[in-house]
């Protein structure tokens, strides 16, 4: 099975429930760090708490140097954009892009160029192409891409669009796309020795 590095996600529209029921179905023993770009509107300072409320693992709002650690949800904060680095995340506050800060797009490039083929990409219910450019770069880098059932979002247009510049490794319900990041990026367990 393919080593995963890192997994990014993104929504807009509907996109808190989708994310809180995706997180509520990750296993406590994800490995990769997830990163998660969710369009909010300024002041809104919550959002951790809330979906931490029903995740297994620590939800976290990304603050700029933030070391990427093993196991951990990042929340991009209100009117930033999140840039991957190698371990480390940064804020930006350049230019909206496709009318957005945070930008699901600028979140998925940067993955791209720096986890490339082992990196996961994560697009949810939307009512922009947020993020489906930036899922075809991460696409283009070998990386795989998953995506929530236009049929089953809120908001169908990011679904939609990401599915026609992709190959989605996957395409489910939130609990399901779940379920897929948990089979695929469970931490290994070493073998016992044997004496």
């Amino acid at each position: 099975m393919r080593r995963v590095d890192l997994v990014v996600m993104g929504a807009s529209l509907g996109g808190f429930d989708a994310t809180r029921t995706l997180l509520a179905a990750l296993p406590g023993d994800l490995a990769p760090p997830v990163v998660l770009a969710q369009h909010r509107m300024s002041g809104t300072t919550d959002l951790c708490q809330l979906l931490g409320a029903r995740s297994s693992l620590p939800v976290l709002e990304v603050e700029d140097q933030t070391p990427l650690d093993e196991g951990c949800i990042y929340v991009a904060p209100a009117d930033y954009h999140v840039i991957v680095e190698a371990g480390r995340l940064s804020l930006s506050t350049e230019a909206r892009v496709t009318f957005a800060r945070p930008s699901i797009d600028v979140l998925f490039e940067s993955a791209a160029y720096a986890y490339g083929a082992s990196a996961v990409g994560v697009i949810l219910t939307g009512s922009s192409e947020d993020g489906a450019k930036g899922a075809e770069e991460l696409y283009r880098r070998h990386g795989r891409v998953i995506v929530q059932d236009p049929q089953l979002s809120r908001s169908p247009v990011a679904p939609e669009a990401t599915l026609a510049r992709v190959r989605a490794s996957f395409v489910g319900s939130e609990v399901e796309l779940g379920q897929w990041l948990g089979e695929h990026c469970r931490r290994k367990v070493a073998p016992s020795a044997r004496w």
